[in-house]
Order: C-alpha cells, then sequence, then structure tokens
C-alpha cells in the first residue's frame, strides 16, 4: 500500500489534467492498494473522476 498526493499521479501519469485540477484536489491523498508503480494511465482516469466527485459532492449549486 501507499499514499500519494493526487497531484504525484496526475504528473505522472495525466500531466495534461493538471490545469483542470483545483489545488484542493491535487493536494488530496490518494491510497493505492499496489502503489504508483502499477498503476495505468485509466486508472489514473478513474482515480482523478472520483477525487473531483468527492470534492464537488457537497458544494451547493446556485
Amino acid at each position: 500500500m501507499e499514499t500519494v498526493k493526487l497531484s504525484r499521479i496526475v504528473t505522472k501519469l495525466t500531466p495534461e489534467m493538471h490545469p483542470f485540477l483545483t489545488s484542493e484536489e491535487l493536494n488530496s491523498y490518494i491510497v493505492l492498494r499496489d502503489g504508483l508503480g502499477v498503476l495505468r494511465r485509466q486508472d489514473a482516469l478513474e482515480i482523478i473522476q472520483q477525487s473531483i466527485y468527492e470534492q464537488q459532492k457537497d458544494a451547493v449549486m446556485h
């Protein structure tokens, strides 16, 4: 198991997504069962999607 910031995942696997994420999202910690070394691009995109959801789920829409 390995705990890393989302920014590290983004930098390594999906750097083009960096401008679309907030600093709060990028600074969130992600626990990876098998570590960063075996993570694939598709896995990273799913983690990013879930992180965005978690950050916005309690937001109030006006």
